[in-house]
């Protein structure tokens, strides 16, 4: 199965984490792209790559629930977000 960038370093996180996790909690260690500055304009650059990219992890974690690859084990409540697992299928993904 093919994997963007995106989809692979959020399914390799899920698989690597000792405990159930929320996806978007990994989104800082995977984006390549530099936070912008707190009082940045809304046209900046560095902060439109930055919620581009944040987007794309996003679009990353559904499609890897769309493909069957994590599965939602505890549903978001408001407080926190879906805690996820990695399913038999999306293991043999990143093999």
């Amino acid at each position: 199965m093919e994997l963007n960038v995106h989809e692979r370093g959020l399914l390799h996180a899920v698989t690597q984490s000792p405990a159930l996790a929320a996806m978007s909690g990994f989104f800082s260690a995977l984006s390549q792209t530099v936070p912008p500055e707190i009082h940045a304009p809304a046209d900046d650059p560095v902060r439109l790559a930055w919620f581009d990219e944040q987007f794309a992890l996003y679009r990353a974690s559904v499609s890897l629930w769309q493909k069957n690859l994590v599965r939602v084990v505890h549903p978001a409540n408001g407080e926190r977000a879906d805690l996820v697992e990695a399913t038999d299928e999306g293991r043999a993904a990143l093999a």
